[in-house]
């Protein structure tokens, strides 16, 4: 198959259903077929290739594009434009991508629900911020798509559509020209259909860059690499009962402990009901705080058009100490370093990834479940492995140690692959 073909067979299926789903906020498709024959020609001329090489991809609408408008999911900035483009832009060129356009965000990638309807059932809610990221890989608009995560906007969307979904170790991907809400826990976060694309993908995207004061200056994970690989031996998980679990749907914890049961021996149950108390309340602090800083200008030039909840958020985190917030940023500091051996007995933690089914339009949901996670800076990744009652997607949450997400995707095929093989011979 040429690009221009799996390009033009994924911009025909975004025109034919996006009126309804809403998923793209800016569409080029005259450049984007461009940018598909460029890259044919390249293929029929013998060109070095990258590993994305013509693969359509989806870019949420907080990341800059000096070709597209970033109208960071507001109606008032709908038209803005940058000057250059982010970091992650740079590297899917640099890697053959070809980029069709901008996925729709929550307004300023917060808590407010974005014009976005879920893929299955349009009464529901994709949740959010990174909505239309989460819908357009879910309904088969594009492989990949680009998003983000600050407490729990890549996971929990990827939950409800039913994908495949990654945030990577904090640091690993350069944030540069990505809306900045909140320096410490803004995070890139990776859409895909199979497992197999979020560790490419990762590994495209993933490169040291000065211009990110959170980038490690260190050699990154070869998560396609590690995750090809037999584990060494058989994963072992963890399941932590976290003080917010009655906030999981009755059909979800049945469903995760029907997970649990089937891993048998290799699942460790731990009461952390006190353990990590406090850890939500400092990543809220941190949140706040941040954001009312970076987002004081919409506050000052867009109070007007912005919604009562972000309002109050920007003028609450003005009223947080910088003693309080000095707290909670040694509060993670120290989890941070807690989490640095425990994974010396675990391959990964096991864990819900939203509190059950999509809500109803109208709510992006409940970030809870990836709180703790994101505020440690730990990989992430959720797996479409469960149905809800009335038959929507519900996913599973694995998480791994820093900068071990290689091993992160290789413990998530090995449960993907030891779960399948299980229903098979159940089946005979």
């Amino acid at each position: 198959m040429t690009s221009v073909a799996l390009v033009s067979a994924c911009l025909d299926k975004i025109e034919a259903e996006n009126d309804q789903l809403k998923a793209w906020q800016f569409v080029d498709r005259d450049a984007a077929l461009a940018r598909a024959a460029e890259m044919d020609k390249r293929r029929d001329h013998g060109k070095p290739l990258g590993r994305l090489h013509g693969i359509p991809v989806g870019i949420k609408d907080i990341i800059d594009t000096k070709d597209m408008p970033t109208g960071l999911g507001s109606a008032v900035l709908k038209d803005r434009s940058a000057s250059a483009d982010a970091a992650v832009i740079e590297r899917l060129l640099e890697e053959g991508a070809v980029i069709l356009g901008k996925t729709v965000t929550t307004p300023f990638a917060f808590l407010d629900a974005a014009e976005t309807r879920h893929p299955i059932n349009p009464a529901h809610s994709p949740g959010g911020s990174s909505s239309g990221s989460a819908a357009a890989v879910a309904a088969g608009h594009v492989p990949i798509a680009i998003g983000s995560q600050t407490n729990g906007s890549t996971i929990r969307p990827a939950s409800y559509c039913g994908t495949y979904a990654m945030k990577p170790t904090s640091g690993l991907i350069s944030r540069r020209g990505v809306l900045q809400t909140s320096q410490t826990l803004d995070q890139v976060g990776i859409f895909a259909a199979t497992l197999e694309d979020l560790a490419l993908v990762s590994d495209c995207l993933g490169s040291y860059d000065p211009a990110d004061q959170a980038s490690l200056a260190a050699p990154r994970p070869h998560c396609a690499q590690d995750m090809a690989d037999a584990p060494p031996v058989e994963p072992n998980f963890v399941w932590l009962n976290m003080p917010y679990f009655d906030r999981l749907a009755a059909d979800a914890r049945e469903g995760l402990m029907e997970l649990v049961d089937a891993l048998g021996g290799q699942v460790e149950q731990i009461d952390a009901e006190h353990s990590f108390k406090g850890l939500v309340e400092a990543h809220k602090i941190i949140q706040d705080y941040e954001i009312a800083r970076n987002l004081d200008w919409v506050l000052r030039d867009h109070g007007d058009a912005i919604s009562e909840k972000l309002k109050a958020t920007l003028e609450h985190g003005q009223t947080i100490s910088d003693e309080a917030y000095g707290e909670a940023l040694g509060f993670r500091t120290d989890s941070i370093t807690y989490f640095e051996t425990f994974y010396r007995d675990f391959d990964a933690i096991l864990a819900p990834s939203a509190p059950g089914e999509a809500p109803q339009f109208g709510s992006t949901g409940d970030p809870i479940f990836s709180t703790i996670w994101t505020l440690c800076g730990l990989p992430c990744v959720t797996l479409p492995l469960l149905v809800s009652e009335t038959g929507l997607p519900i996913g599973a949450q694995l998480i791994g140690g820093r900068e071990e997400d290689g091993r992160l995707l290789r413990t998530a095929r090995w449960m993907q692959e030891h779960l399948s093989q299980m229903t098979e011979n159940e089946g005979d």
